[in-house]
């Protein structure tokens, strides 16, 4: 008798941790939808409300009725969009270069080379991360200037230099390509001085090979910064001639009040790029964060 209220209980608790269970997963998956919805819905309206017409957008719709797929080829030639396009081709890939050449470097000295007062410095670039991006903006500002420094022409305001040399090297790109080139086996670097390797070989032909996924989350998060800057080049540029398609979207906020259909055209038509990189890259997006130590 004994024995059968004993196996009695033991099914009562195992019932209990079992509905404890299916409860709580239940609960984290309406906590997860819920964050998903949340997420996606500035998406889902930007997307909406660019196929709406001016009308329905001051009625604050969700959907549109019919959709107007010719505000995008409005949104296109109101803006110059090919002017503003071909900058932020040109502003973006300047700027991706010169900062994979010096997150790279820079990333391999700090994590491959021994020289006195490393850590040092590593910790004092570490710290430029916590800085706000609008407190250096001023320096900058009269730096490109020349105010602070000589430059070659006197001044870069309304030029390419000024809308990349600025940001062609960042902190937490080379913190993320030192965490990788880190974990590069020693044995590797033994072996490579052994058949009279230096630094410089060894990280062409050996290091840069394996450190694919890294580079490219460097390429996705250096693309999608340059591609949205908007304040900077706002205040670097004077005219159409050097500014992005982000100034360009600006075209649309009139004192009447802003076009949000257009407006919401044209982010769409440039968010279109983003999508595209990040869909290329996303496989190793995903493996790029998880071998540098960045994973929760």
């Amino acid at each position: 008798m004994a024995s059968l209220s004993g196996s009695i209980s033991k099914r009562s608790v195992s019932h209990k941790g079992q509905a404890r269970r299916i409860i709580s997963r239940f609960l984290i998956y309406i906590i997860l939808i819920a964050g998903a919805l949340i997420a996606v819905f500035p998406f889902f309206w930007m997307v909406s409300t660019s196929l709406m017409t001016l009308g329905e957008t001051i009625n604050k719709q969700l959907l549109p009725k019919a959709p107007q797929f010719v505000n995008f080829v409005e949104a296109w030639s109101t803006a110059k969009f090919g002017k503003y396009f071909i900058n932020s081709v040109m502003i973006t890939a300047g700027t991706l270069l010169g900062l994979l050449f010096t997150s790279i470097l820079a990333g391999y000295a700090f994590g491959r080379i021994e020289f006195k007062g490393r850590d040092a410095i590593f910790a004092l670039f570490l710290a430029t991360m916590m800085m706000p991006e609008s407190v250096t903006w001023i320096p900058n500002f009269l730096m490109i200037r020349g105010a602070i420094i000589p430059l070659p022409g006197g001044s870069w305001l309304n030029s390419y230099w000024a809308l990349t040399i600025p940001f062609i090297a960042n902190a937490f790109s080379i913190f993320l390509l030192r965490q990788f080139f880190a974990q590069v086996p020693k044995d590797l670097w033994d072996a490579a001085r052994i058949d009279g390797c230096d630094h410089i070989r060894f990280l062409v032909q050996i290091v840069l090979p394996i450190s694919k996924a890294p580079i490219m989350t460097v390429l996705l998060f250096g693309f999608t910064a340059s591609w949205n800057a908007f304040t900077w080049p706002l205040l670097v540029t004077t005219n159409d001639t050097w500014r992005p398609m982000m100034v360009g979207l600006w075209t649309f906020v009139q004192e009447a009040g802003p076009q949000t259909h257009l407006l919401m055209a044209g982010a769409v038509i440039s968010l279109i790029p983003i999508l595209i990189i990040y869909f290329i890259t996303q496989k190793q997006f995903t493996e790029g964060i998880a071998t540098t130590g960045l994973k929760g």
